[in-house]
C-alpha cells in the first residue's frame, strides 16, 4: 500500500508526477507486496533505533507541554482509484495530529532557523505531513523535531490545496500503473508455481 512516508517518491518537489527510477522501483516492490501478501523485513540503522525512542520522548513532551495526544493506529483513504496509509503518531483533540522527527542536532538547528525566519518546515517531511493531513482530513498538524539535549521545535501545518490536488493526481496515476503491470504480471506466470520462502533472520522490524 502506498502511504505518506513514500509519498516522496511518486511526487517531485515542484509537486509534479515523478517518473524516475525511484517511482519505478517503489512501484515494482508494492506490486511484489500484492502478488506474495508479504513485505521483505528492513535492516534497522542506529538512526532508526535512536528514532523510536526519540518518537516516544517528542510525543510525551508534546503532550506534557501542549496538549493531550491520543495515540492512533494506522489510517487509510480508500476511493475507487487509489488506497493512501498513514499512521499518525498521535490525534490532538477533534482537529489535531502530530507528526514526531529524530533528527541529529545539525539539522535541529536548521529547523528552529528556518522556522523562526520564514516558518518554514524541513522540504523532507512536507509531504509526508500533507498527506497525513489529506488521508485523516485534519485541520492541522503539529510537527515535533526532537533532538536529545537540544530544545524541541514544533511547528504548526495547515492544509495545502496544491499539494492536496498533487497528492490525489500522482495517487491515482501510480495505482493505475500498477493494476496495469499487475494484469501482465499474471499473464506473465500463468501455469508456474511459487517457489517455497526461506527468511534469513537479520537484525530488523
Amino acid at each position: 500500500m502506498l502511504t505518506a512516508s513514500e509519498m516522496h517518491l511518486i511526487i517531485t518537489p515542484t509537486l509534479k508526477v515523478a517518473k524516475n527510477e525511484k517511482t519505478r522501483s517503489h512501484m515494482y516492490e508494492l506490486l511484489a507486496q500484492r502478488v506474495t501478501q508479504y513485505v521483505e523485513p528492513r535492516y534497522v540503522s542506529d538512526d532508526m533505533l535512536r528514532g523510536k525512542d526519540d518518537e516516544l520522548a517528542a510525543r510525551q513532551y508534546y503532550h506534557d507541554n501542549h496538549a493531550p495526544v491520543t495515540e492512533c493506529g494506522f489510517v487509510t483513504l480508500t476511493t475507487p482509484d487509489y488506497t493512501i496509509g498513514y499512521s499518525p503518531d498521535g490525534l490532538v483533540g477533534d482537529d489535531g495530529l502530530i507528526e514526531c522527527k529524530s533528527r541529529r542536532q545539525k539539522f535541529q538547528v536548521q529547523t528552529f532557523l528556518e522556522w523562526h525566519r520564514g516558518r518554514s518546515i524541513p522540504e523532507d517531511y512536507l509531504l509526508q505531513v500533507q498527506t497525513g493531513l489529506f488521508v485523516t482530513r485534519r485541520q492541522w498538524c503539529d510537527l515535533v523535531s526532537y533532538s536529545g539535549g537540544m530544545p524541541t521545535c514544533v511547528m504548526r501545518v495547515h492544509p495545502d490545496p496544491a499539494v492536496h490536488a498533487a497528492i490525489e493526481l500522482a495517487a491515482t496515476e501510480f495505482e493505475a500503473q500498477i493494476r496495469a503491470l499487475m494484469v501482465d504480471y499474471k499473464s506473465a506466470v500463468k501455469g508456474l508455481k511459487a517457489s517455497e520462502r526461506r527468511v534469513i533472520q537479520e537484525m530488523f522490524v
